[in-house]
Parts: C-alpha cells; structure tokens; sequence
C-alpha cells in the first residue's frame, strides 16, 4: 500500500477537535500555519493513522478526520512503531523528525465528549518540523 496523507487539520484552540483543509502550510520548527499546537516545543505536528480512526468507528464511535486533533492523518503509516528521532518526508519538500509516541490526557476534553473516547493517547505520535512546505491531501509520505 502506498503511504499518503488523506487528511490535513488545524484549529485555533487547544483540546478542540481540528478543522479539515485541503492544502496546509508546514512552518520549520513551528508546525502547522494557524494551527493552536504549533510553536517551538517537541510536539508542533500530530499523526494519526486513517486505519486507526476507521477502527474506532467500527467499535460504534461516530468519528472522522480532526475529530482526534491530529494534524495529519494517513493512509499506510503505522505511526506508533517508528522509533523516536524517524525522519520522514511529507510531500516534496517537508521533513519531520518523530520526537513523541502517543500522550498523557490529564482531563477529558472536547474531543473524549464529542468521540465518546480518545485514541490519541496510545496511537498517536507527535513530530517537530526540520523543513516546511506546502502539504495538500494525498501527498506521498516516506521514511529518510
């Protein structure tokens, strides 16, 4: 299976569920344009796999892409088993460098209320932003 993003997301507030856009702008060592988790820490960029949302939806969660506030879901990625400090190139240009697996919730937010759990704490993986760039859906994602 060849491995692509299938969905961008950002929102302006923290522990919100993301809005989906078609096409985001990847800041180096900021994170997404316009998006509340960016800035200059560890976790400026979040992951999701798509196999991981449809998987909570056929538990009986009605959930779709930003539902979990991940910035980029994807299609073929097993985020959770790369290893801290994987580099992986989104797109043409832009480079992540895995620097998070999975999350501590220290209170149930409007994402565990609106998808009646949370799958970010384990699934999840966060990155920091090497090299920027234009994403768009369906972007070609491979490890460096």
């Amino acid at each position: 299976m060849k491995m692509k993003i299938t969905s961008l997301a950002v929102s302006k507030k923290k522990g919100t569920i993301k809005t989906t856009v078609n096409t985001a702008t990847l800041i180096e060592n900021h994170g997404f344009k316009d998006d509340a988790h960016a800035g200059d820490w560890h976790r400026q960029v979040s992951f999701l796999s798509q196999e991981n949302i449809d998987a909570a939806n056929k538990r009986g969660l009605d959930v779709s892409f930003g539902d979990f506030a991940e910035n980029i879901a994807s299609l073929g990625v097993d985020w959770k088993t790369l290893p801290v400090g994987t580099k992986v190139q989104l797109g043409d240009k832009a480079v992540v460098e895995i620097s998070q697996i999975g999350k501590v919730c220290h209170k149930k937010c409007a994402i565990y209320y609106k998808a009646g759990d949370c799958i970010m704490p384990k699934e999840g993986v966060f990155a920091k932003v090497l090299k920027g760039g234009e994403l768009k859906i369906d972007d070609k994602i491979k490890f460096i």
